[in-house]
């Protein structure tokens, strides 16, 4: 079944990462919504959309969808995500869902009570290394997680005159929000943080998470790194062994290899030796490690009622408000 889609928000962001991976599928984007005029036609022109509005609420009212996408802004995502829930339109929208915990949980209340799915854009759950790892982690070979650890960096392009921190803690630090407990196999239990800037709009900050279940969690998070260079890493530890995950693509899988360079017969066991995935990029694919492709495919299984793994509203509400736990413990 063809899915109708109408999309709100023809940026960069979904004109360059979103739309080109949801036309993959067996969908139509039929309406088109933007207030940049020039914009709006580029992309209604580049995919072959006849109807456009730089209205969103007039999109939402447009017939005949069976679905909506948004890639905007926060408060944007709040108020068009419930005026699509009002008239049963199901939901795709990119983090964060909403400016505070307390919007995205009005957005939770309402899918719950319509049954309407609403989806979010963690597409770091679907990054090709962190699948991978949360595969391993939840496997019967790997053990309770005890501990996790990473980075997760950026440069300060945010801040012209007055530094605002706002937009690199809702686009960005969000995220760990989500992947810490995904990654880590349990709910955020308590939070502390340390941090140091070195000067305007140059933040780095250690925050440090408990578990339930036991399992403690530290990720480096701040603006103090070209993002020409590769700024996330994350390194998941159990018993006697340990999954890292390089630049969100690279493996590698940890265990309990015995000393070798004092056994003539040494060689490498399938069982116990350290296993090693990097993908390909010269194959002639369209792979998408970074996640994008399939958290769409989830997206759109759940607009079609069928079983997925669609980040939800309520996964959103969850990671704001520990992102604004996270906020009040930094003082910024």
């Amino acid at each position: 079944m063809t899915l109708r889609i109408g999309w709100i928000g023809c940026g960069t962001h979904a004109s360059q990462m979103l739309l080109p991976q949801l036309v993959g599928f067996d969908v139509e984007i039929a309406a088109l919504c933007d207030t940049n005029a020039e914009r709006l036609g580029l992309i209604a022109r580049r995919y072959g959309v006849r109807e456009t509005y730089s209205d969103a609420a007039e999109l939402i009212a447009h017939p005949g969808l069976d679905a909506v996408g948004m890639a905007v802004g926060p408060g944007v995502h709040a108020a068009m995500g419930l005026a699509a829930i009002e008239r049963g339109l199901p939901v795709f929208m990119e983090k964060p869902p909403a400016a505070t915990a307390a919007e995205a949980e009005r957005l939770a209340e309402a899918s719950a009570r319509t049954g309407v799915p609403v989806t979010v854009g963690f597409m770091k759950r679907f990054a090709s290394g962190n699948r991978i790892a949360r595969n391993i982690v939840a496997g019967d070979r790997f053990g309770p997680v005890l501990g996790l650890m990473g980075w997760y960096l950026t440069a300060p392009t945010y801040f012209a005159g007055e530094v605002d921190y706002t937009g690199f803690f809702l686009h960005h630090c969000v995220h760990y929000m989500d992947l810490v407990p995904y990654l880590g196999g349990g709910v955020i239990a308590d939070m502390s943080v340390r941090k140091v800037e070195n000067g305007p709009g140059r933040l780095l900050f250690h925050v440090s998470f408990g578990l339930e279940g036991g399992a403690m969690a530290t990720v480096a998070m701040g603006t103090v790194q070209s993002r020409g260079n590769p700024v996330e890493f994350v390194q998941i530890t159990g018993d006697h062994q340990r999954v890292e995950v390089d630049n969100v693509a690279d493996v590698t899988w940890y265990r309990d290899p015995p000393f070798k360079a004092d056994d003539p017969a040494a060689d490498m066991s399938g069982e116990r030796d350290a296993l090693t995935w990097r993908p390909n990029l010269t194959a002639a694919a369209n792979e998408d490690h970074k996640g994008y492709r399939p958290l769409l495919a989830e997206a759109l299984a759940a607009f079609r009622g069928e079983p997925n793994t669609a980040p939800t509203i309520t996964d959103g509400a969850v990671a704001l408000r520990h992102l604004e736990t996270m906020r009040r413990l930094l003082d910024c």
